[in-house]
């Protein structure tokens, strides 16, 4: 059989023998990590159960670029790593976990404005979301990290409407530990695209002036983007389940979707919707002025739920 040629007069070995790796500029590619927990805010009253609030894992920068602010847990990519293979591993290496529920989340680069969005050369970064119940993890400083802390996370919004031909919202996104206060204020613009023949929706993020917020790169894109994929996702998924422990009451579980949504739910529809998912065991707690059972979750309707 008569080998292939190019236009050189090539074949595909002696082509791939003679590339130049220096052909091109090479991005580099690294890994950003979500990591997200409900936990529970000081209570200082026994009798009620304690308050629930979202927290986002974030290490505080050891070396330069950024050095002394707080990010997301990440790192770059080997050349013979598949990228969930170093996501793991960076969460492996940052806060002693591995056995934890994850999901790609978005890539940094895609858009123009995201080339230049790390001082040191050109950066792709795929991002990864997990979910992971706090008891379970021991967060720990890695040598390029000072410090590993939990923040609490919340997003309002501040504006939303027409601004000329695009429509805007406006949020201010706060992240509180023991150790200070993160804010951070941006819109997020929606824009058709008039490149193609039919205009494309697209969407863009920009910071708003006024703020020293300490959050390094453009670590706030995905921090948004995870909180909405939670809050979609919690809805027609088990997802709530990986925040909790093995056993829990319906109130425990009626705050995590609570503070996810972030919105009040009525008691009598939020129980009758998720009584497929749980089953009740004998075990009881007792606190608080009144017992309740313990649940777990119901794996036969995951089984369902997974066809």
């Amino acid at each position: 059989m008569e080998l292939l040629r190019d236009k050189n007069g090539l074949t595909e070995q002696e082509f791939l023998q003679s590339y130049d790796l220096a052909k091109y500029e090479k991005p580099s590619v690294t890994v950003d990590m979500l990591l997200l927990t409900v936990g529970d805010k000081e209570n200082t009253d026994i009798r009620k159960l304690p308050e629930k609030e979202l927290r986002v894992l974030l290490v505080k920068r050891g070396e330069h670029p950024f050095l002394g602010n707080w990010a997301l847990p990440g790192g770059f990519v080997g050349m013979k790593e598949g990228l969930r293979e170093a996501a793991y591993r960076k969460i492996k290496d940052e806060t002693n976990v591995t056995d934890i529920y994850l999901e790609q989340l978005y890539t940094l680069g895609e858009d123009q404005e995201e080339v230049e969005r790390d001082p040191r050369t050109r950066v792709i970064s795929t991002s990864y979301m997990a979910l992971v119940d706090e008891s379970k993890l021991k967060p720990s400083a890695h040598r390029t990290t000072d410090e590993v802390s939990w923040f609490s996370v919340k997003k309002k919004p501040t504006f939303s409407g027409k601004q000329g031909y695009a429509f805007v919202e406006t949020y201010e996104l706060t992240l509180e530990s023991d150790g200070g206060a993160i804010k951070i204020g941006y819109q997020i613009k929606e824009v058709y695209e008039s490149k193609t023949p039919y205009p494309v929706k697209t969407t863009r993020y920009e910071k708003l002036d006024g703020y020293e917020d300490g959050l390094a790169f453009d670590h706030y894109k995905l921090i948004d983007k995870g909180l909405e994929r939670l809050k979609n996702k919690i809805e027609y998924t088990p997802l709530a389940f990986t925040l909790l422990p093995e056993y829990f009451t319906l109130s425990e579980l009626q705050k995590v979707y609570e503070v996810i949504l972030d919105k009040k739910l009525l008691k009598a529809n939020f129980r009758r919707k998720i009584a497929p998912m749980v089953k009740k065991t004998e075990i009881i707690q007792k606190r608080g002025h009144r017992p309740a059972n313990y649940y777990q979750f119901n794996e036969e309707w995951q089984h369902d739920f997974m066809g």
